[in-house]
């Protein structure tokens, strides 16, 4: 298993920052990578994701083209913390198991600065990608947000 670690600035105050990752009306707007689309739905204290890609040869984790995943927050501090426990929904041995993303809000000149802390990656997701897909959803966090 690995851990992902990015940091950004978002131009934007940290109540909404922090609202972006706990609204699921929000995440589906941002949460996801570059050549992917997102459906989030409330799911009692957390949330269901299915990111579908765009590519018709891509290779899903859940089914044939898409991964889904349940996200659980186990840990709120209004606009400065989140903790969520995800676990994909797959057959696959080798993607099973929890997974934990903590976010850290703090104030910075121009806005938020964010760090998130990704854990229990599986080995099977290089981390490399795992960061870019980070990056990638960070960058049109910031869009939405600054925009």
């Amino acid at each position: 298993m690995s851990t992902t670690r990015v940091t950004t600035t978002i131009g934007a105050p940290r109540d909404a920052v922090y609202r972006a990752f706990t609204d699921p009306a929000v995440i589906a707007r941002w949460r996801f990578p570059d050549g992917m689309t997102s459906a989030v739905e409330p799911d009692g204290d957390g949330f269901r994701v299915t990111l579908t890609y765009d590519a018709p040869d891509a290779r899903g984790k859940t089914t044939a083209h898409s991964d889904t995943y349940r996200a659980r927050f186990t840990r709120l501090v209004p606009g400065e913390l989140v903790v969520e426990v995800d676990e994909f929904e797959t057959d696959d041995p080798d993607l099973a198991g929890a997974m934990a993303t903590t976010v850290i809000l703090r104030d910075t000149a121009g806005g938020t600065e964010l760090t998130a802390v990704h854990e229990g990656v599986p080995d099977s997701i290089a981390p490399e990608q795992n960061e870019e897909g980070w990056r990638m959803a960070l960058a049109r966090l910031a869009r939405l947000l600054e925009g």
